[in-house]
């Protein structure tokens, strides 16, 4: 079976069919960088990095382009709430990013551009766009007309643009032609950084940014832009329609992945639910939980609980158990040895991680009998098989990205057990008004590394990084 997606422009599993044989060229809209990461933000990153994974294992010279959206009205906000410059917040929040990529075993991208940088491609594409009347400027703004390309508009996300509403990305709407006109350029305000154009100073609008910087690395057309699912409305649908109505072929593939939410609620900072990833590894370790988010399918919801978190690190411990045993018996693992079939055809069809770690979960247990037996030839090529198939989904414990990624579970229950002994001391202190005595006990923690803060709930703590 060769590689088949799910293509969200056609709601349909299509086999995937490279522009040029033998190479891949992936786009995905990466962070904006407002706010450090919670887990939701870090599940894409991690789901594009087993396609990745794939297509390299599948013999494919992989272009990875995540981009970095390093300005819009959040960072702006976040930056005159705290009185920095905007980049400041960007380049704190970008670096919090990268560390979680790093936590979870992502490959860095090839190429990882910022927006800011790219304000000539975006001047050149609107240029462009009004040259082929596609786009006008207003009142120091430049809006994309949707009705010069009804034609297009709506087919990614499945819908007539009679049906839709105004874009609502400007305060007004007064300089728009149509309200659901939007904009590619936003005129300056007081206060906000900006950038000279033909048309007058401004920043760009969020959806221009992604299609100047995607063909500037990977071409007028290439194979596959990727994002959230919550990306396909308008942002995604915005950036083929002014890509395509300027002339580009653009993405020949779109792929989504699926939310993760808390209960009905979509993660996000707005419900103040979110969850920092440094946070999370106080409960499991990074590669335990990016087992958590690649084993469910890519396109599916995660809803997010610590339980089913701690029955996905056990469940990946009983792999790890195999394999540690394994490699007690056996030195040369054969990193040549053939995927099982299975397998395969689980990842080419759609990238079925799921079916995956079913196929490694049978193979543990059929090593787990050969180790028992003490069956020397067939724990080597179960071993084998086992951590090739890891190494795919960038799970192998051996691996010496895990290695480094310091002490087993057992050492990390102990630490959290010895901070709560100490956190247990300090309230107490403070219950009796020993505020001194509280204040040593937190300095002591932040000495070695465990930074506390006080919230409505109680104490919360994580590792310093």
């Amino acid at each position: 079976m060769s590689l088949r997606l799910y293509d969200t422009s056609t709601r349909a599993v299509r086999e995937f069919v490279p522009i040029q044989p033998g190479r891949v060229s992936i786009y995905l809209c990466g962070a904006t960088v407002q706010a450090p990461p919670h887990v939701g933000h870090i599940r894409s990153g991690v789901n594009f990095d087993v396609l990745r994974r794939w297509l390299g294992r599948s013999g494919y010279d992989v272009t990875f382009c995540r981009n970095v959206t390093d300005l819009d009205d959040k960072i702006i906000r976040v930056a005159a709430e705290e009185g920095v410059p905007w980049f400041v917040v960007a380049e704190r929040n970008q670096r919090a990013f990268t560390w979680a990529y790093d936590q979870l075993g992502c490959l860095p991208p090839t190429v990882e551009p910022r927006a800011m940088g790219h304000i000539p491609e975006m001047i050149e594409l609107m240029q462009r766009l009004i040259d082929k009347g596609h786009a006008y400027a207003a009142g120091g703004d430049v809006y994309f007309d949707v009705m010069s390309y009804a034609e297009r508009y709506g087919k990614l996300s499945n819908q007539r643009p009679e049906n839709m509403r105004a874009a609502g990305d400007t305060d007004s709407d007064t300089a728009k032609r149509d309200p659901r006109d939007f904009a590619l350029w936003k005129g300056a305000k007081p206060g906000e950084p900006t950038w000279p154009t033909p048309w007058g100073a401004g920043r760009p609008g969020w959806h221009l940014e992604c299609s100047a910087m995607a063909t500037k690395y990977l071409g007028e057309t290439f194979d596959i832009h990727g994002g959230g699912v919550d990306l396909i409305f308008p942002h995604h649908e915005n950036e083929i329609t002014q890509s395509q109505a300027a002339g580009d072929g653009f993405a020949r593939y779109w792929l989504h992945n699926g939310m993760l939410k808390i209960g009905a609620e979509k993660m996000s900072k707005s419900l103040g639910n979110s969850l920092l990833i440094p946070s999370i590894l106080t409960k499991v370790r990074p590669v335990e939980l990016r087992y958590y988010l690649v084993s469910a399918h890519y396109r599916s919801v995660i809803d997010y609980s610590d339980e089913s978190l701690a029955e996905a690190a056990t469940g990946y411990q009983r792999i790890e158990g195999f394999v540690t045993r394994a490699a007690e018996v056996i030195h040369d693992v054969d990193a040549a040895a053939p995927l099982p079939q299975p397998f395969v055809d689980a990842l080419n069809d759609d990238l079925g991680v799921p079916q995956a770690l079913a196929v490694i979960h049978e193979v543990v247990r059929e090593g787990n009998v050969a180790l028992a037996a003490g069956n020397k030839e067939q724990v080597a090529r179960l071993l084998a098989e086992t951590q090739n198939m890891l190494d795919v989904l960038g799970l192998d414990p051996r691996s010496a990205r895990w290695r480094e990624s310091g002490g087993d579970h057992r050492t990390r229950e102990t630490v959290a057990a010895l901070v709560r002994v100490a956190l247990d001391q300090r309230q107490a202190a403070r219950a009796r008004k020993d505020y001194a005595a509280a204040d040593a006990i937190r300095d002591e923690l932040a000495a070695a590394g465990v930074i506390v803060e006080d919230t409505p709930a109680g104490p919360r703590w994580e590792l310093a990084h």
